[in-house]
């Protein structure tokens, strides 16, 4: 893979989330009863920054829940014919709350769908929403994020890759030619 372009540094992440996060707040008339889930790997950590920052806005701390969704993917040709379940409990209720996913990067929308499936699995919100890092485009089902860190289009031909400080060291979201 080429490196084709570095579109945000850790300060631009951190400008993008706080954005994000007064967002939340705005939409929702506040925080009350809105719990935050991360998609499994780096939605998680996002989940808890966007968390971190809404405490420190409100002043009321918002439960953060994850989803490992490996085992409600519709690709499973891609991921393999056995996979593993790493997690069956989001760890937050999600019955008559608002519940926000969080995610790092949206393309086709399949991995939502799936985290969705996974939230049901668990009861009835009120409402999901989505807030992702990055939309790429290119979308495959009628999903549409509710919040948007960066838009940035795409060909089918690259991968956007981004990394988060708790699992790869740095804050980034760079662009690479397959």
């Amino acid at each position: 893979m080429k490196l084709k372009a570095s579109i945000l540094d850790d300060k631009s992440v951190g400008r993008a989330l706080t954005r994000v996060s007064h967002e939340i707040i705005e939409k929702n008339k506040g925080v009350e009863d809105i719990v935050l889930i991360g998609v499994k790997r780096r939605g998680y950590p996002i989940a808890e920054r966007i968390a971190e920052k809404i405490e420190e806005f409100e002043g009321i701390k918002i439960p953060v829940g994850s989803v490992d969704i490996t085992l409600y993917r519709d690709d499973l040709t891609t991921i393999g014919e056995q996979p593993r379940v790493r997690e069956q409990n989001i760890g937050v209720e999600v019955k008559d709350k608002t519940v926000i996913i969080v995610d790092d990067v949206i393309y086709t929308g399949r991995t939502v769908r799936a985290a969705i499936d996974a939230v049901f699995s668990g009861g009835r919100p009120k409402m999901i929403q989505l807030a992702v890092l990055v939309d790429r485009g290119h979308r495959e089902l009628p999903i549409r994020p509710d919040y948007v860190g960066k838009n940035i289009p795409t060909s089918k031909g690259e991968m956007v890759s981004v990394e988060v400080k708790e699992i790869d060291g740095m804050d980034s979201v760079k662009i690479y030619e397959v």
